[in-house]
Formats: structure tokens, C-alpha cells, sequence
């Protein structure tokens, strides 16, 4: 007879769909960095060159290949300009829950593995980097099943599945360059057996699924390539503010505590010693401290880098609730339940956050559907305190579902107005051909050079009957044109952007 499909299972699959697919394409591409992956990614499929990135014409080495490839790939099959980017990384996000599930189940059980896929799925950063076409959940996806298909190397020094981690290391390694080699340290914990790491059966995969395109894109493009790619976006990425993304060395202790939310009061059942005696429980918090102390070190920061690290701390969270006593559970999740606050908070904040940035964003105005909280927090405790934690579980996650739900609802009109250019785009297109840019913000000529397809003239090269400007903090506006409007603009007066635009 088939077997029984878990009842956990029936819940857990609507809420994926909830999740991670319902509604993607609600806003358009965000900020500078969808659109720009998004346009390279669409040029290889134009051009028939899956080598050399190129944004409108000009090779550009920010990032490795794989995601410009799925990319790439979605829009061949079909998909629109807004889901292309996306979908794949979507469907990343959720096969990798699954594999998630299946390895922590095979070497922990499967009350701890619901627990930890339950956590990683429905946490904030999980799910906000399922949502966009950038390279961090790529690499997070990739570099995790790497790590955890080591776990049986490091607790039982069972090699089997060693090859297939390498490969996958390769697969991070082409998703975001060599940082996934460092953040793999922690498998140095096994020593004395790392000569298991550079066998020929282990290498080889690394080396095939790595290095034809680092290869290939060298010999296409020369010394220029290995500068632009490995000195400046890695090397001074990590060492220099000429990025602009310099941060305080405790700007990941916040950002980590938002990328858990609402779970992240689990963390204070992480204190027991003894549960470390297990040396691969020992190595997914080694995976966690050493990834924030290599990324706290690093002059640039940004809250998406943390994202690989998500993983082990949702395991170890998991495994944390799974053995704690009701009388230490019950507070905790009480806890993570009213923190489903946050998703109709952060509705609210998301548009102007995004515009202006998190600190320029007022608090929302008190609202009584906040108090739902409450309610889910006191049926939390309830059902934890009946011997249901896995039903007390659940429900907070399908708090966080709805107000995910609810958070593409309310935000999704005013970021596709305020945040993505496609709006803008829309209302302008039928007069493509009579209209330049004037002044503009980079994040939203990356979003029109985009949606346009080919990028509009800058109105100091080619004036034309109307502009595009935009008042600081506000979206850009179309305006008919006078002779001091069209005047040659300098380049280098502030708030103006030429084309092409650099990070």
C-alpha cells in the first residue's frame, strides 16, 4: 500500500504556494540591482553569448554567471520581464526547503527537521531573498546543501556524499565568486581528516561545475576580467568603502535578528552546552559564528550577505525547540508570535524604507489588527502547553503566511508606484521615441533602461520634445521641455547620472 502523506503535509504545501509564489510578479523589478542582473541576463539570451555578462553593450564583472543563466533560461521558456528574474529564484528557494527537510531529517529526525524547515521557510529573510531576481539566495541555496551534505563526513566521516557537496560548492562558487570557498571553513573542524576534501573524487566535481566559466570568461576578456571581478568586487568589496556600503562592526547583530523574525527568541534556547557534545550540531554553529565574524570584518555590508547563514541557525533553533522542556517553549513562542507584528508594520514601512531608506521611514500609526498577535500568541501557548508544539508551530507559521499575504497586498501598489520603474515606464512608452532623461536616480534609470528595452538618450546628447526629472526622494516625472530645460546638463552636478552606471 502507498504510504500515508503526513497531515502537516496538506498545510505546509498551501503555504508554500502563500509563501513563495503567490503574487511575485505584483510589483515590478526594485532598486538598482533586479533590473541591471535582469538586463544582462536578458542581453545573453538576445546576443546568444552565456560568457561575457554585458549590461547595454559593455561587459560588466560584478557577479558570476549562474544567475544570469536561470535567468536567462525562464525568459527563454516563456516567462515575462517580471517573473523571469524571479521564478527561478523562487523555485530554488523552495527546492532547497525540501532538500533542507530530507537531509536534517535523515540525520536528526523528523520533529526536529519540521521545526527547523518551518522556521528557515518562514522567516523574513528566507522569504524577502526568495522574492527577487539578485544572486543571494542562489548562492545561500547552493553553499547550504553543500554544508549539509557534509554533515555525515563530520559525524560519522561518511564520504558518500562528499562529491555531490563539492559540485553544489562549485554551483555557490559560480552563483556569487570565492567568497563561498571561505565561508566553507568550518569544515576544517574534522582536521585530521581533510585530507578526505582533496581527493580526485572530490575536487573533480568542484573543478567542472566551477571553473569552465572563470576559464572561458578570462580568455574572452583578458586581465581586465580578473581585475574587475576579483580585485574590485571581491577583494575591495571586503576591504574598501569605495563601494559605499560601509557599516558600524555591529550592524549584522540587528540585521540577523530582523532576517529571523518573527522566530528569532529561539536563540535564547541555544545556550545549553551539552547539545554541542554533537560534533555536527558544533559545526552548524560554527557555520554561523564564523560567517558573521568573516562578514563583520569586511568593510561593505549588506543584510542580503548574511543570507547563507540562515540555514544552520534555523537548524540549531530547530533542534533547540525539539528538546526543550513546555515550561522553557510555551514563553518562547508566545514570543515569535507576537513578532508576527512586524509583517503589517513592516507593509507600511516597506515603500518608504525602500525610497528613502529604513531610517528615514516613520512608524506606522497603531492599527487593531495588530492585536491578531496576541490572539495567535495565546493559542500558541495553549496548544504548547497541551503536548501540541508542532500544531503551535504551524500556526505561527501560518501567522507569518498571511501576513506575508498581507504584506504584498498593501505595499505591492505604492512600491510598484514609488520603487520600480515599471509604472513609470507604463505611462510613458507610448511616447518613447520623443522623450530623454534629464536628471534621475540610478536606481530608477537601471529600472527604465529595463523596462524600455533599449536605454532613452540622456537630454544632453540627444534632446527631445520631452524629459524625464526627478525631485530628490520622489519618482521621476515627465515634463515638456524649454530651451533652458534641454540645456547641456554636467555630468558631474549632484544628483545627476550618466549612463553607464557603476555600483
Amino acid at each position: 500500500m502507498p504510504r500515508k502523506i503526513p497531515r502537516a503535509l496538506w498545510i505546509v504545501l498551501p503555504l508554500a504556494y502563500l509563501l513563495y509564489f503567490y503574487r511575485l510578479g505584483a510589483t515590478g523589478l526594485l532598486g538598482p540591482d533586479e533590473p541591471r542582473y535582469a538586463s544582462i541576463a536578458r542581453e545573453m539570451v538576445r546576443s546568444g553569448d552565456w560568457i561575457t555578462p554585458r549590461l547595454w553593450g559593455q561587459p560588466w564583472f560584478e557577479k558570476p554567471a549562474l544567475l544570469y543563466w536561470i535567468t536567462g533560461g525562464a525568459f527563454r521558456l516563456g516567462a515575462g520581464p517580471d517573473l523571469a528574474p524571479r521564478l527561478p529564484v523562487a523555485l530554488m528557494a523552495v527546492g532547497f526547503l525540501v532538500f533542507y527537510w530530507w537531509i536534517l531529517r535523515r540525520e536528526f529526525g523528523a520533529r526536529a527537521a519540521w521545526f527547523a524547515t518551518l522556521i528557515l521557510g518562514c522567516c523574513g529573510g528566507w522569504l524577502v531573498y526568495s522574492q527577487v531576481g539578485v544572486p543571494d539566495m542562489p548562492v545561500a541555496a547552493a553553499f547550504s546543501g553543500a554544508m549539509l551534505l557534509a554533515l555525515g563526513w563530520i559525524g560519522r566521516r561518511d564520504t558518500r556524499y562528499l562529491p555531490l557537496a563539492a559540485a553544489l560548492l562549485g554551483l555557490a562558487v559560480l552563483a556569487k565568486g570565492p567568497v563561498a570557498l571561505v565561508l566553507a571553513a568550518p569544515l576544517c573542524l574534522r582536521f585530521r581528516n581533510a585530507r578526505d576534501l582533496v581527493r580526485p573524487r572530490v575536487v573533480a566535481p568542484f573543478l567542472v561545475v566551477a571553473l569552465p566559466w572563470y576559464l572561458l570568461c578570462y580568455l574572452r576578456n583578458g586581465k581586465v576580467f580578473l581585475h574587475d571581478f576579483f580585485v574590485v568586487h571581491n577583494f575591495e568589496r571586503f576591504t574598501s568603502n569605495a563601494l559605499m556600503h560601509a557599516q558600524p562592526w555591529w550592524f549584522y547583530l540587528p540585521v540577523l535578528a530582523g532576517l529571523l523574525l518573527p522566530w528569532f527568541p529561539l536563540v535564547l534556547l541555544l545556550g545549553r552546552r551539552a547539545a554541542y557534545r554533537d560534533r555536527r550540531r558544533l559545526f552548524l554553529l560554527a557555520w554561523v559564528v564564523f560567517g558573521m565574524v568573516f562578514f563583520t570584518a569586511a568593510t561593505n555590508k549588506l543584510p542580503g550577505y548574511l543570507l547563507p547563514l540562515l540555514p544552520a541557525a534555523a537548524a540549531l533553533m530547530g533542534f533547540a525547540l525539539d528538546e526543550a522542556e513546555a515550561a522553557h517553549a510555551c514563553p518562547w513562542l508566545a514570543c515569535c508570535a507576537l513578532l508576527l507584528v512586524a509583517f503589517p508594520m513592516a507593509a507600511r514601512m516597506l515603500p518608504e524604507a525602500l525610497a528613502a531608506g529604513l531610517s528615514k521611514a516613520p512608524l506606522p500609526a497603531f492599527q487593531a489588527s495588530w492585536l491578531l498577535a496576541g490572539g495567535v500568541a495565546a493559542a500558541a501557548w495553549l496548544l504548547e502547553s497541551r503536548g501540541r508544539r508542532l500544531a503551535a508551530v504551524l500556526l505561527i507559521a501560518a501567522g507569518a503566511t498571511a501576513g506575508s499575504v498581507y504584506l504584498k497586498y498593501v505595499a505591492a501598489p505604492e512600491l510598484d508606484r514609488t520603487v520600480s520603474a515599471r509604472a513609470f515606464w507604463r505611462e510613458i512608452c507610448g511616447r518613447a521615441n520623443e522623450v530623454c532623461v534629464d536628471q534621475i536616480e540610478r536606481n530608477w534609470r537601471y529600472g527604465l533602461n529595463y523596462y524600455s528595452g533599449t536605454p532613452l538618450p540622456e537630454c544632453s546628447v540627444e534632446a527631445r520634445p520631452w524629459r524625464v526629472r526627478q525631485s530628490p526622494g520622489q519618482p521621476p516625472n515627465l515634463a515638456a521641455a524649454t530651451p533652458a530645460a534641454i540645456s547641456p546638463v554636467d555630468p558631474h552636478t549632484p544628483g545627476v547620472v550618466t549612463f553607464p552606471f557603476r555600483k
